[in-house]
C-alpha cells in the first residue's frame, strides 16, 4: 500500500507542475530546469520518471487536448476543469509510456487515484470505436495517418482487452462502495416476491459522423531544404579549415575582401536626377578641396601620406594580436568543453550503479506488495456477499418513487394547457388589430395625388435676392469660367515644358563631367591595385602563437582520452531521458558560443577592412573631383 500512495504523490506533483506551466512566458527547457530544482528531493529514479512525463504531456499537447476535450463535453460534463491536467497526465501514460511501464505498473498508478475518474476517463478513451474513428481522423490531423495507426492506435487496440478488465474491476468497486448497507442483528429480513424485471433495451449506437477525405500530406513536408543542408556541409568544411589550418586565416580574409570590393566596383548603377546634381554637386566641392590642399603644399605644408602608412601598419599589429587573443579565447573553451564531457561521463558510470541497487531493492518491494494485494482480494469478496443480501430491498422503493413523478408531471401537464389556451387568444386579438391598421393605410395610399410638375429654365426662383439668376444663365455663366480655366491651364503647361528642357540639359552637362571624373577614377584604382599586389606578394608570413600551438596540443590529448572512456561506457542516447537534453542544451551553449566568437573575429576583420575602404574611397573621391595627372601620380605614390 505505500508503493501506491507514492504513485499517488507523483502523479500529483506532475499535475501541480503543468498547472504552473505557461508557453507563452518560458520555453520547455527553461521550465524543466526549474522543476528539476522542485524535484531535488525525489531520488534519481522518480525524479527522471516526473521529468519524462512533463516533458511528453508540453510535446505532445495537441494530441492529448483533441482527447481531454472530447471527454469533457461527451462523458465528463460533471468533471471538473481544474483537473483536466490530471486526465492529461493519465492519457501520455496510457498512450506513450503502457508499453515501457507494463499493464501491471500502470494499473497501479490508476489505481492510486479516484476511482470514479478513472473508470469514466479509461472506459471513454479506451473504447474500440472511438479509437478507430474520431481519434485516429483527429490525430491525423498533426501527423501521417500511417504513423499515427502503427505507432499509436494499434498499441493501444492490442492492449483494449487487457484494460477492460482494470476498468471492470473499477466498476465492481464502485457498485460494492454505492451498495454497502449496514446489516442489523435485530431484524431479520425476508426476500419479497417480486416479478422478474424485464431486460433493459439495448441503447440505439450514436451515429458515426462522416468526415470529410483530408489531404494527404504534401512530402515536401518531411524534406529539409536543398539550402539547410549545403550551408551545413559549407559550415563544416569551414570548420575543418580552421582546425586543421589556422595559419591561413589572417591571409585570406584579406585578399577575398579585396576581390570583393573589385567586383563591386565595375557594378554599373544607373542615376536619377537627384542623384546626378548631389555628385555633381560633390565632385565640384572635392575639386576645390583638392586645389585648396595643393595650394598649401605650394605654401609649405606637411605631406601626411607617411603618417597615415604608419598607422596603417600599427592597426594591422593589433588586428593580430586581437585575433590570437580571441583564438586563444576560443581553444580555452573548446578545452574545458573537453574536460567536462569527461566529467559527465564519470557521474554516469556512478548513476549506473546505483540503478542497479535500487533494481534490486524495487523486487523485494514487488513482491511483497503482490502478497498484501491477494491478502486484500480475499476480504473484498467477503464484503461483495455481505452485500448482495441488503441490495434487494432497494427495488420497492424505485417504484414508488416512480409513480409519485408520474403524479407531478400530470398536473403539470393539466396547467400548461391553461396557459396556452390564454396565449393563444391574446394572440388572435394582436393579430384582428393589426389587420384593421393595414386596411386603413391601404385605404389613404389609393388616393390619387399630382405627380407631374412643370419647371421654366428662365425664370429666377422668386426669393427676393440681389443674385438670383435662371438656370440658363447659370449655364452660361459657368462655361465662359471653364473657358478661361482651360486657357490657364495651357499657359502652365507651356511654362513647365520649357522648365523642364532647360533641367535636362543641366543633367546632360552633370552627366559629362561625372563620366571624366570616373575615366580619372579608374585609372587610379587600377594603379593602387597593382601596388597592393605587389606589396602583398612580397610580404611574409605571420608566426603563429605559441598559446595557441599549447591549447591546441592539449585540445587533441584530451579528446583522445574522452573517446577511449566513451567505448569503454558504450553510452547510448535515449530518446526522451533527461541527460539527453542536458547534453543537447551544452552542445548548443558550447555551439553559440564558438558562433559568437567567430562573428566577433569578422567584425573586428571587416574594421580592418572597412578602414582600407575608408582609404581607397578617399582616393576615390580625389580622383573623381577633376584631379589633373599631377595629382594622380601622387596618390599612387
Amino acid at each position: 500500500m505505500v508503493k501506491m500512495v507514492s504513485h499517488g504523490k507523483h502523479i500529483a506533483i506532475i499535475v501541480e507542475q503543468l498547472n504552473k506551466f505557461n508557453p507563452e512566458n518560458q520555453s520547455m527547457e527553461d521550465f524543466l530546469n526549474e522543476s528539476a530544482k522542485v524535484l531535488q528531493t525525489l531520488n534519481v529514479t522518480d525524479e527522471n520518471f516526473v521529468l519524462e512525463t512533463l516533458a511528453g504531456c508540453i510535446e505532445y499537447k495537441s494530441l492529448l487536448d483533441v482527447v481531454v476535450n472530447a471527454f469533457f463535453v461527451r462523458d465528463g460534463k460533471h468533471c471538473l476543469f481544474s483537473e483536466r491536467n490530471l486526465y492529461v497526465v493519465i492519457c501520455y501514460l496510457a498512450t506513450f509510456q503502457l508499453e515501457e511501464l507494463g499493464l501491471q505498473h500502470f494499473s497501479r498508478i490508476v489505481k492510486s487515484l479516484d476511482t470514479a475518474k478513472m473508470h469514466k476517463f479509461l472506459r471513454f478513451f479506451f473504447n474500440a470505436l472511438n479509437l478507430n474513428t474520431w481519434i485516429k481522423d483527429e490525430w491525423s490531423h498533426f501527423y501521417d495517418s500511417l504513423y499515427v495507426k502503427e505507432n499509436w492506435i494499434d498499441p493501444l487496440l492490442r492492449w483494449q482487452p487487457k484494460m477492460q478488465q482494470v476498468i471492470e474491476q473499477f466498476a465492481d468497486k464502485l457498485s460494492n462502495c454505492t451498495t454497502i448497507v449496514k446489516t442489523s442483528t435485530v431484524t431479520q429480513p425476508k426476500e419479497f416476491n417480486l416479478t422478474v424485471p424485464k431486460p433493459r433495451a439495448i441503447p440505439i449506437p450514436l451515429p458515426i459522423p462522416v468526415l470529410e477525405k483530408s489531404q494527404p500530406v504534401p512530402p515536401s513536408t518531411y524534406k529539409s531544404p536543398k539550402e539547410k543542408k549545403q550551408l551545413e556541409e559549407i559550415k563544416t568544411k569551414n570548420r575543418r579549415k580552421a582546425e586543421n589550418t589556422p595559419d591561413s586565416m589572417k591571409s585570406k580574409p584579406t585578399f577575398q575582401a579585396q576581390k570583393i570590393q573589385s567586383r563591386i566596383d565595375n557594378i554599373p548603377v544607373k542615376l536619377n536626377a537627384a542623384a546626378i546634381l548631389r555628385e555633381g554637386a560633390l565632385y565640384q566641392r572635392k575639386m576645390e578641396q583638392e586645389l585648396k590642399r595643393i595650394e598649401n603644399l605650394l605654401r609649405g605644408a606637411k605631406d601626411p601620406s607617411e603618417f597615415l602608412e604608419w598607422q596603417k601598419q600599427m592597426r594591422g599589429k593589433d588586428l593580430e594580436e586581437q585575433l590570437a587573443e580571441i583564438e586563444c579565447k576560443r581553444l580555452q573553451g573548446k578545452l574545458s568543453h573537453e574536460e567536462a564531457v569527461l566529467a559527465h561521463q564519470n557521474v554516469i558510470q556512478e548513476n549506473k550503479k546505483k540503478a542497479d541497487l535500487m533494481r534490486e531493492e524495487k523486487a523485494e518491494l514487488m513482491h511483497q506488495y503482490a502478497e498484501k494485494r491477494l491478502q486484500e482480494q480475499k476480504e473484498m469478496r467477503e464484503l461483495v456477499e455481505q452485500v448482495v443480501e441488503g441490495h434487494k430491498n432497494a427495488k420497492q422503493a424505485k417504484l414508488k418513487l416512480q409513480k409519485y413523478k408520474q403524479q407531478i408531471v400530470q398536473e403539470v401537464c393539466e396547467e400548461s394547457r391553461e396557459l396556452l389556451q390564454q396565449a393563444l387568444e391574446e394572440e388572435e386579438e394582436k393579430l384582428r388589430k393589426r389587420y384593421e391598421l393595414i386596411q386603413q393605410i391601404r385605404a389613404i395610399e389609393s388616393l390619387p395625388s399630382l405627380k407631374n410638375k412643370f419647371v421654366d429654365l428662365t425664370e429666377t426662383g422668386g426669393h427676393g435676392l440681389i443674385c438670383e439668376m435662371s438656370i440658363v444663365e447659370l449655364r452660361e455663366r459657368l462655361a465662359l469660367l471653364r473657358e478661361t480655366q482651360k486657357a490657364a491651364e495651357e499657359e502652365k503647361r507651356d511654362q513647365i515644358i520649357h522648365e523642364k528642357q532647360a533641367k535636362e540639359q543641366l543633367l546632360l552637362d552633370k552627366l559629362d563631367q561625372i563620366s571624366l571624373f570616373r575615366a580619372e577614377l579608374g585609372r587610379a584604382a587600377a594603379l593602387k591595385q597593382e601596388e597592393k599586389k605587389r606589396k602583398s606578394q612580397s610580404g611574409e608570413r605571420p608566426v603563429k602563437d605559441e598559446r595557441i600551438l599549447n591549447l591546441q596540443q592539449k585540445i587533441i590529448e584530451k579528446t583522445m582520452e574522452r573517446k577511449k572512456q566513451a567505448e569503454l561506457l558504450k553510452i547510448t542516447p535515449q530518446k526522451t531521458s533527461v541527460t539527453s537534453v542536458k547534453n543537447s542544451l551544452q552542445q548548443n551553449h558550447w555551439k553559440e558560443l564558438e558562433e559568437s566568437r567567430e562573428r566577433q573575429f569578422k567584425i573586428l576583420q571587416h574594421g580592418f577592412m572597412a578602414r582600407e575602404t575608408a582609404q581607397k574611397m578617399a582616393a576615390y573621391e580625389a580622383a573623381k573631383s577633376g584631379a589633373t595627372v599631377c595629382i594622380l601620380r601622387s596618390e599612387v605614390k
